[in-house]
């Protein structure tokens, strides 16, 4: 299920001729259907187009299918940070790489060559070279009609004629400016030589009035003897003529604004429809989102991975079952191998003393903790008979396994018991191994990962474990806590109990989350160690010991799955649970001193 770091190209590489990616080619792992699940691939993107093959030895044969990246959406994965899925229309492909760096390096890959086929890229765009193209793909909008270019073309029109107006415009009022300050100097002129023509007559009439002499013009007024200067000459400017081309140039550029407002109005009003218009299409496409959701929600989308399970499940609990029983092998074989290849190591841990086991402890669980233990104590090593309705549905050898048939809400709750002898082993020790973190990963098989929320004291524990999922369930995870404790025989002929306990609880550290269906438990190890007196005086060796295990559990899987299932797996996997975990105790506790 990984992609191996082989591969023909980068996508930093080009074709220095043609501008395209050169070819970019590795393993990954393809989702084929839910009884085979995931199978690694060899995948080649070249040209636009993402093909696979069996193997990298097996092109030749030609490939298995290919999808063309015109169009395609490549969405990566919300949870799984490896995986990213390709959609081509109603064709998906779901693939996953070895880690998050060679996702991104294959999804990089497939958008650079997806821009560079030429749909909608920036290269395509400059290699058309055309206004039009990147007129439509900057408006991402329908492309612009002509008769929008015909009016844009008016406007610019008017407003080329709106710039020569202004020129126009700029040079009659300099010329009129010139005319207006030569007709100001010409005035001032005109009364300052008048001045003088005034006090040069008076001085004249002093002079003369002596003489009884008299200069009168026909009218009887006096003559003067400069005329008052004509504007008409003054630089040679006709000033009529200045003013009517300024009344027409003004006229026209009053003529030309109403005209440019005129069509940006109609301007205006044509967006305002193109913008109603989309927003009618966005509302559209809003109501169809909101459509296609809730028919997802009401039924589940078969075919791929995350196709999740409910009562509304498409898949028959025939084909539900045999993906599971199928993933089931693949965890057993993948187990097996990893047995064989483990070197065990001999080592004895170190217990603590068994006085710290008589009481769970004073922490804020201890009273719920105790409770369960007693209930443990009162119900679960009674008698299978009577009026409890257990059915026995194992027996081999030593140990049998009853279930009662419990529902709720179509939630299959059905509690197990299973019981068990041991030779070689004592209480303690199973106990012991049950309990300890340390040992965890050696015998559990169906864990992904675990950790210490918290420890409460030295003989409780809070801790918070995933497990593998089995496709088509949900993954489950589980918060409980677990603890061991030493019930003390009142009667000397009995022997003592040790009881290891994990309950569900809730803690801040470790709430909820939508990776995982949270699951519920109470389970219970519950061991009474059996001593036959050896002959003679000799010692108690292993051969004297027997173990008599009484083992409860009560599962709530938090979500759906067919009932049928639920019961075939239960089934199939305590027995082996018991069996994997009792050698593996025998195995440990060979040539060590006995642990009471």
């Amino acid at each position: 299920m990984s992609e191996k770091s082989s591969s023909s190209g980068s996508d930093e590489d080009a074709d220095p001729e043609s501008g395209q990616p050169v070819e970019f080619g590795g393993v990954l792992s393809k989702w084929t259907n839910y009884i085979h699940g995931w199978q690694d691939r060899w995948v080649v993107l070249k040209n636009n187009t993402l093909s696979y093959y069996k193997s990298e030895d097996e092109r030749e044969y030609g490939c298995r299918g290919s999808l063309c990246l015109s169009k395609a959406v490549i969405t990566p994965h919300e949870f799984d940070e490896c995986r990213f899925d390709i959609s081509v229309n109603d064709s998906v492909w779901y693939l996953r790489a070895e880690d998050p760096e060679h996702r991104l390096q294959w999804i990089e890959s497939i958008e650079l060559h997806k821009a560079e086929s030429g749909y909608g890229s920036e290269t395509s765009l400059r290699r058309h070279g055309s206004m039009l193209s990147l007129t439509s793909a900057a408006s991402a909008l329908s492309s612009t009609s002509t008769s929008s270019f015909k009016k844009g073309h008016r406007l610019r029109e008017k407003l080329a004629e709106m710039e020569t107006f202004r020129d126009i415009l700029c040079r009659q009022v300099d010329t009129l400016q010139k005319y207006f300050d030569s007709c100001a100097d010409a005035v001032s002129k005109d009364e300052f030589q008048r001045d003088r023509v005034e006090e040069d007559e008076d001085e004249f009439l002093t002079t003369t009035r002596s003489d009884g002499e008299h200069n009168h013009n026909n009218n009887g007024s006096k003559e003067k003897l400069f005329p008052p200067a004509s504007p008409k000459v003054i630089n040679g400017i006709d000033f009529k003529g200045e003013a009517i081309t300024f009344k027409a140039t003004t006229a026209g550029i009053l003529s030309t604004l109403s005209h440019c407002i005129e069509l940006m109005v109609k301007r205006e009003d044509s967006w305002q429809k193109r913008l109603d218009k989309e927003l009618e299409k966005r509302r559209r496409v809003e109501d169809a989102y909101k459509s296609a959701m809730n028919e997802l929600k009401k039924k589940s989308h078969y075919g791929g991975p995350d196709y999740e399970e409910g009562p509304n499940s498409l898949i028959n609990e025939d084909e539900f079952f045999d993906a599971v029983e199928a993933a089931l092998d693949r965890q057993d074989k993948i187990e097996e191998q990893c047995q064989s290849e483990k070197v065990r190591t001999h080592h004895l841990a170190q217990v603590p003393s068994s006085d710290i086991f008589s009481t769970i402890g004073t922490h804020r669980f201890a009273s719920k903790a105790e409770e369960m233990v007693q209930n443990h104590m009162t119900y679960s090593l009674q008698d299978v008979g009577g009026d409890a309705n257990w059915q026995l549905v194992i027996e081999e050898g030593e140990m049998k396994v009853y279930r009662r048939e419990v529902e709720e809400n179509g939630i299959v709750l059905d509690p197990l018991k299973a019981t068990h002898a041991v030779k070689g082993v004592t209480g303690h020790e199973v106990c012991h191994y049950f309990w300890d973190t340390d040992f965890r990963m050696d015998w559990e098989t169906t864990i992904e990962n675990f950790n210490v929320v918290e420890k409460l004291s030295e003989n409780a524990i809070i801790v918070y474990q995933t497990h593998k999922r089995v496709w088509p369930a949900s993954q489950r995870d589980v918060l409980y806590l677990s603890a061991i404790r030493k019930i003390v025989a009142t009667n000397e002929n009995d022997p003592d109990t040790w009881l290891v306990c994990n309950f569900s609880v809730e803690h801040d550290s470790a709430s909820p989350t939508n990776r995982c269906v949270r699951a519920k438990i109470n389970v219970a190890m519950i061991c009474q160690t059996l001593v036959s007196p050896p002959e003679g005086d000799k010692e108690i060796s292993r051969d004297n010991i027997l173990c008599k295990i009484t083992y409860v559990a009560n599962v709530n899987p938090g979500g759906w799955a067919p009932a049928s299932v639920l019961r075939a797996v239960a089934k199939r996997e305590y027995p082996k649970f018991l069996k994997r975990f009792t050698s593996y105790v025998q195995e440990k506790t060979v040539g060590k001193p006995i642990l009471f």
